[in-house]
């Protein structure tokens, strides 16, 4: 099986002028094109690195909140064993009171 290739026949000075018209027509058509995909290259590293800037912004903050955090849960760290401290020196002196009112070794005034 063979291919055929067509093969234009010899143009005349007359006919090459508008077939040059069309190539300048055809490479002024390619050079606009080219400056739009140009400018939107531009437009797109302008949008990247505004995108990129907003990115490192929010990892400080993601960064400074990370840290804010640690330092709020070591606080109420400290705080619940404030807390229970209290708590147990609370309950230890109840049950001394409990015991002092069962021995007997204190009274309890009437409030009448």
């Amino acid at each position: 099986m063979f291919t055929t290739i067509a093969v234009p026949a010899a143009q005349t000075k007359a006919s090459a002028v508008p077939e040059r018209e069309v190539l300048r027509r055809r490479n002024e058509e390619l050079e606009k094109e080219l400056k739009k995909s140009i400018e939107r290259e531009e437009k797109m590293k302008e949008e990247l690195n505004k995108t990129w800037e907003r990115l490192r912004v929010a990892e400080e903050a993601e960064e400074r909140l990370c840290s804010q955090l640690g330092e709020f849960e070591a606080e109420a760290v400290d705080q619940a064993r404030i807390y229970r401290t209290r708590i147990h020196t609370l309950m230890d002196q109840l049950s001394m009171a409990q015991k002092l009112l069962q021995s007997g070794q204190i009274t309890i005034p009437d409030s009448q």
